[in-house]
């Protein structure tokens, strides 16, 4: 039978010192349909049950195992070995991000600062008796900030993020975002100084690596630029969009 190498890089923190990693191989059994996260589990399962990894739905919609695979920031359960072209599959936690073991990173401050934003619905005057009906053309503008699946990928890959603790990061603007251009919501005057500000939009420095990570190749970028625009209209026309 087939088999394809995996190195994957491993911490522990009983064993190994902070800040420092080492890489370990494993060969499994390679069938076609075989998948990272596949590959993980059997190896989990067969040769070291001690190694540490996230996972929930394995249908590349919840984000959890997100990883930098080959050189790119890949969803260990939508990438097929196969799709790689080779038999040796490198797998590395998200970098730049501390790690708590393996290939699990510790993602507090990247859902402090999603929190931070009230990534949630909000409206202001009394609730409707019926639901709150969006045209065709209102829905549209949802359709890329809405599939964000918080894998942390742009968050990992940003210079911002890596220079600044303090920077809200893509994905959380990208939610700011998504409820900005919301028909519905109606706490945006409330939500502007959160984002409008130095740790805000103004510190994404359009490099774009936040596209080139995302695994459900959104453009974080193109909402981060439409808060700034919308922040400007505000203070010189007073709109509230």
């Amino acid at each position: 039978m087939r088999t394809v190498n995996f190195h994957i890089k491993r911490y522990d923190p009983a064993r190994d010192a902070k800040g420092t990693s080492r890489v370990e191989a494993f060969e499994i059994p390679y069938e076609t349909s075989l998948t990272v996260l596949e590959g993980l589990f059997h190896i989990q399962e067969h040769q070291d049950p001690s190694l540490s990894f996230r996972y929930c739905c394995r249908a590349s919609i919840c984000g959890s195992c997100a990883m930098y695979i080959n050189g790119r920031y890949r969803l260990a359960c939508q990438t097929n070995v196969l799709h790689l072209h080779t038999d040796e599959v490198h797998v590395d936690p998200l970098p730049h991000l501390p790690l708590v073991k393996d290939l699990v990173c510790d993602m507090d401050d990247f859902f402090a600062k999603y929190e931070y934003v009230q990534p949630w619905l909000q409206r202001s005057s009394q609730e409707p008796a019926k639901e709150i009906l969006q045209s065709p053309a209102d829905r549209h503008k949802l359709n890329m900030p809405i599939d964000c699946i918080l894998c942390g990928a742009c968050y990992s890959s940003c210079p911002s993020v890596w220079t600044e603790d303090n920077y809200l990061g893509p994905a959380a603007l990208l939610k700011a975002y998504r409820f900005e251009v919301d028909s519905r919501d109606e706490a945006r005057k409330e939500r502007l100084p959160r984002w409008d500000n130095e740790r805000g939009v103004y510190r994404c420095h359009t490099i774009a690596n936040c596209i080139e990570a995302c695994p459900k190749e959104l453009s974080p970028t193109e909402g981060i630029q439409w808060l700034k625009m919308a922040a400007v209209r505000r203070r010189l026309f007073g709109r509230a969009k």
